[in-house]
């Protein structure tokens, strides 16, 4: 009897059947579920950027210098896709930015590294995906110089030792045997871009012979240049500024001379 009183209520108010399911409804779109289903139907409508070689599960890509990566960007709507490189725009040729777009980075350089890709719908800039460049490559060393310095000069030696990942060590050597920093008077510095060998003066029984500079990379192994160091006899500087200007005066003074006696040269000579 309960039930049947109740649904002839609710028949008897027609409004008040339509005020129930609003309010059913508004909950339904408040609830958590609706709202993560929500979340989902955005995100399937969004843009995906796809790359060769692959992305890694932390949205890099590992490429190395020269190589080349192509980047294609697509939505499921066929909608204007916009490519930003580290926020600046790309250019695009007509055609490329409908539905799918790609960009093809060749060949890959030292600035590629870290830098990132985006990829977003013309009409709503935070629909994106956007993916990073990951470039390694080894420090550059190889072949051999030759250094000639004279006697009791500076000689400084330096190697390039800038790669990604970093170098794990650096490693100076004179002869085939480690540099004696203390006995030769050496310095070593390094910055992470170039390691540094110095001393600030030179003696033929100590500093003269071949050096060498390793750098050790955890993933391009070992890389090495050589340094032929001669030590010559010093030589007596010639002080050519001092000469040049001692000779301007010589030549400025014997020419104001000619035109103080010009009129009794002009005399003479007639």
């Amino acid at each position: 009897m309960r039930n049947s009183n109740k649904c002839s209520f609710l028949l008897s108010f027609p409004n008040l059947q339509v005020h129930l399911r609003k309010h059913k409804m508004m909950l339904m779109f408040r609830s958590p579920l609706f709202l993560l289903l929500l979340y989902c139907a955005t995100q399937t409508l969004g843009v995906k950027i796809e790359s060769v070689p692959g992305i890694n599960s932390e949205g890099f890509i590992e490429t190395e210098l020269k190589k080349t990566v192509s980047l294609f960007c697509s939505s499921e709507a066929d909608e204007e896709l916009v490519w930003l490189r580290n926020g600046a725009l790309v250019n695009l040729m007509e055609g490329n930015n409908k539905g799918r777009s790609s960009v093809c980075v060749t060949p890959v350089i030292y600035e590629d590294n870290d830098a990132t890709f985006t990829c977003h719908l013309g009409r709503n800039t935070t629909v994106r995906d956007s993916v990073t460049l990951n470039v390694t490559y080894p420090p550059a060393l190889s072949g051999s110089d030759e250094v000639a310095v004279e006697d009791a000069a500076m000689l400084v030696l330096r190697c390039d030792i800038w790669a990604n990942p970093p170098v794990s060590s650096v490693s100076w050597t004179l002869n085939g045997s480690a540099v004696d920093l203390l006995g030769g008077g050496f310095t070593v510095t390094n910055d992470g871009f170039t390691s540094q060998l110095t001393t600030n003066r030179v003696f033929e029984s100590l500093h003269e012979g071949t050096y060498q500079c390793t750098a050790i990379s955890s993933v391009y192994g070992e890389y090495s240049k050589a340094f032929h160091v001669t030590v010559t006899e010093k030589t007596m500087k010639f002080p050519l500024m001092p000469m040049i200007a001692a000779l301007v005066v010589v030549c400025l003074t014997a020419l104001l001379a000619v035109v103080s006696r010009w009129d009794k040269i002009t005399k003479c000579c007639k």
